[in-house]
């Protein structure tokens, strides 16, 4: 199974495509109005599949910002650990 993504990895992967040190992003910033074009989203998407989150670009691209990403992708995690855990019974 992959790791899981944390809040700190989370800030730390917006944080390089945003040119910006980790603590500096605002999770409550609208992704758009912070910098983040459809390029660096699938960047983003691409990276955050490579732990087993099953998000899309258009899950993400609808938000309104980053909080709420962190929620979805938070919660596709937990579903992703459930289910796991219920194969291995």
């Amino acid at each position: 199974m992959p790791a899981t993504l944390t809040l700190q990895q989370f800030r730390a992967d917006l944080a390089e495509l945003l040119y910006q040190e980790p603590e500096e992003v605002d999770l409550d910033d609208n992704p758009v109005g912070a910098g983040l074009d459809s390029l660096r989203l699938v960047t983003l998407v691409e990276r955050w599949q490579e732990y087993g989150i099953d998000v899309s670009f258009i899950d993400l691209a609808d938000l309104p910002s980053f909080q709420h990403w962190w929620q979805l992708l938070d919660k596709s995690q937990e579903e992703r650990q459930e289910a796991g855990h219920h194969g291995d019974v």
